[in-house]
C-alpha cells in the first residue's frame, strides 16, 4: 500500500520527507501521524495542522507538549491497532 508523502521543513531549515500513517480530527484540530520511513524502525512524529481553513498549503507544527503527545499517542495507537508507537 502506498503511503502519502509530505515535505516538512523544521524550524532549523531541515527538509524532511515524511509518510502519512494516519490522521484524525480532535476538538476541531487536525493531527497527522507521520514517519520518516515505512519500514518498522522509523522515527514517528505527530503534527498539528495550524492552517487557515482556506489556505492553499497546509501549515503543520510538531506536537511537543508531553500531555498532548501522550494523549495523541494513545489515540493513534487505537486507530492503528497493529502498530506500536514510541515517541522520544
Amino acid at each position: 500500500m502506498d503511503k502519502e508523502k509530505i515535505c516538512f521543513t523544521t524550524d532549523d531549515g531541515i527538509d524532511l520527507e515524511l509518510y502519512v500513517l494516519e490522521e484524525t480530527r480532535i476538538g476541531g484540530t487536525d493531527y497527522i501521524l507521520v514517519a520518516d520511513t515505512v519500514d518498522d524502525d522509523g522515527n514517528c512524529y505527530i503534527l498539528k495542522d495550524l492552517s487557515e481553513e482556506d489556505a492553499a498549503e497546509a501549515v503543520y507544527e510538531m506536537v511537543e507538549d508531553d500531555n498532548e503527545l501522550d494523549y495523541l499517542t494513545d489515540i493513534f495507537s487505537q486507530l492503528l491497532d497493529d502498530v506500536d508507537i514510541e515517541l522520544e
